[in-house]
C-alpha cells in the first residue's frame, strides 16, 4: 500500500523549468522554502518543522530530530507544505532556482531510495522522507565534493530534483564511471560512491579539473549534470570582476577603444 500522497504533475519550459503539481482534495506536496512560483486559490500553505513525512506526530523530539537532519545537510530548519483544501482539483507550481532540468522520480521504481547532492531536492509528495546519508569513508567525506553528508529521499511517492544544465541518466551494470565531483546529481542504492585521485602532477596542478574524481560503480542508475551551480557561480564571479577593468566587452582595445569611438572618460 502506497504511503505517500499520489500526485500528478506537468513540467514546463526548457532552460528554466517549472513543475506544476495537481493536487486532489486533501493531497499535500512539500517543498523547499523559496521554491514556490504560484498556487491556485484552493491551496493552503503551512510552514512545517522537518520534512512532513509523518515523523512529526511523534512529538517534540521527533520534530527536532527531523529538522536537525536538514540542518546537517545545510538546508533550512523548515519546509513548506501545500495542501488542497478545496473540494476539486487545484494546482501549485514550483520553479527551478537556476538554468537546468527538473527530474521527476518515482521512488517506488528505485527501491524506495535515492541518494542525491545536498541542494538537488526541489519538492516531493507528502510522505517522502528527506534525510541524510553519511559517507563512511574519510577520503570520500573530505575530498568528494559533497562532504560527509548527502541527502537521501525515501518512500514510495514522487520526488522532484533539480540539476544544472543538461542531465544525463546512466544505467551501470558493474562498470566504473568517473565523474567530476560537482557534476554528480544522485544515484540509486546499488551504486557504490567513492573518490579517486586524478594522478600525475601535471594533471593535478594544471588540468583544471580538481584533484579528485567521483567514482561510481555497481548496479543501478546515476544522474549527472553538465552545469553544477558552483561552476556557474565561479564563471559569474569571474566575469563580474573583469567587467570593472574593461568597458568594451570582447574588445582588445577595451577603454582605449571607447576613447576612439568618442565615448570620453
Amino acid at each position: 500500500m502506497q504511503t505517500a500522497h499520489e500526485v500528478d504533475f506537468q513540467i514546463f519550459g526548457e532552460e528554466m523549468q517549472c513543475v506544476e503539481i495537481e493536487l486532489d482534495p486533501h493531497e499535500t506536496v512539500v517543498a523547499e522554502a523559496g521554491s514556490l512560483m504560484m498556487m491556485e486559490e484552493g491551496i493552503e500553505m503551512e510552514t512545517i518543522f522537518g520534512d512532513g513525512s509523518g515523523q512529526e506526530k511523534k512529538g517534540l523530539m521527533g520534530k527536532i530530530f527531523s529538522a536537525g537532519k536538514r540542518v546537517l545537510t545545510g538546508e533550512s530548519l523548515f519546509m513548506t507544505a501545500y495542501t488542497n483544501v478545496a473540494p476539486g482539483k487545484n494546482h501549485v507550481t514550483f520553479a527551478a532556482p537556476y538554468p537546468g532540468r527538473i527530474l521527476p522520480l518515482d521512488l517506488s521504481e528505485f527501491q524506495g531510495k535515492i541518494i542525491c547532492q545536498k541542494d538537488a531536492f526541489l519538492c516531493a509528495a507528502k510522505g517522502v522522507q528527506v534525510g541524510i546519508e553519511l559517507r563512511k569513508k574519510l577520503g570520500t567525506g573530505l575530498f568528494g565534493g559533497e562532504g560527509f553528508i548527502m541527502q537521501k529521499l525515501e518512500g514510495d511517492g514522487m520526488a522532484f530534483l533539480h540539476a544544472g544544465g543538461t542531465v544525463l541518466e546512466r544505467d551501470l551494470n558493474g562498470e566504473k564511471l568517473r565523474v567530476d565531483t560537482g557534476c554528480l546529481v544522485g544515484f540509486t542504492p546499488g551504486i557504490n560512491y567513492d573518490i579517486e585521485y586524478v594522478g600525475g602532477i601535471k594533471n593535478a596542478v594544471f588540468g583544471g579539473e580538481g584533484l579528485f574524481f567521483a567514482t561510481l560503480q555497481g548496479h543501478g542508475t546515476v544522474w549527472i549534470q553538465s552545469l553544477p551551480f558552483s561552476r556557474l557561480a565561479d564563471r559569474i564571479a569571474s566575469a563580474a570582476s573583469s567587467i570593472g577593468g574593461s568597458k568594451g566587452e570582447g574588445s582588445i582595445l577595451g577603454g582605449l577603444g571607447n576613447l576612439l569611438d568618442g565615448d570620453g572618460v
